[in-house]
Formats: C-alpha cells, sequence, structure tokens
C-alpha cells in the first residue's frame, strides 16, 4: 500500500513538473515576444529622434510661416513674369505694326 502512494505521489510529482515546465516554456516564448516588439520599439524611436533633429536642422534654416510666404513671392514673381514677357510681346508686336504702317504712310 505504501508502494502504492508513492507511486501515485511520485506521478502527481511528475505531472506537476511537467506542467510547470510547460508554463516556463510558454513563459520564455512570450519574452521573447516582448523582446522582439521592444526592439521594434525602439527601432521606430530611433527614426522618430532623426525625424525630430532633421526638423530642428530644417526650422534652423527656415521657418514654416517664411516658406509659406516664400512660396508666395514665388509665384507672386512668376505671374510678373508673364505679364512682363506678354506686355513686351504686345509692344513688340505694336512697334513692329506701327513701323510696318509708316512706309505706307
Amino acid at each position: 500500500m505504501n508502494e502504492n502512494g508513492w507511486e501515485n505521489y511520485s506521478r502527481l510529482v511528475l505531472q506537476q513538473l511537467e506542467a510547470l515546465s510547460s508554463g516556463i516554456e510558454s513563459l520564455r516564448e512570450e519574452l521573447h515576444d516582448v523582446k522582439n516588439q521592444l526592439t521594434e520599439i525602439k527601432a521606430k524611436e530611433d527614426r522618430v529622434q532623426d525625424l525630430k533633429e532633421w526638423k530642428s536642422k530644417f526650422d534652423e534654416v527656415v521657418s514654416p510661416t517664411q516658406l509659406g510666404t516664400a512660396l508666395r513671392e514665388l509665384e507672386d514673381l512668376k505671374l510678373f513674369k508673364t505679364k512682363a514677357i506678354t506686355g513686351f510681346a504686345v509692344i513688340q508686336a505694336m512697334m513692329a505694326l506701327a513701323m510696318g504702317l509708316s512706309q505706307y504712310f
């Protein structure tokens, strides 16, 4: 009887050890997943840090407001250029017409 009790007890202990072993293995897998996720987060954090540095350097050169003003001024200059070229062409055409008509009068 005593031997049968010990056999049952040893099976119970063995089952508990196997359950603990599988639990530990599961925890190891979860820990590995957490480490992978942490590595990904650190990589993303590094990229964010690089972007912050780039923005800081860019802001030293020109602020967003200054950049917007410069772009509006550039558009104004393009419009002025178009008007000036058109005006010059019209004046040239009128001068050519006037010179052509002056030969007939």
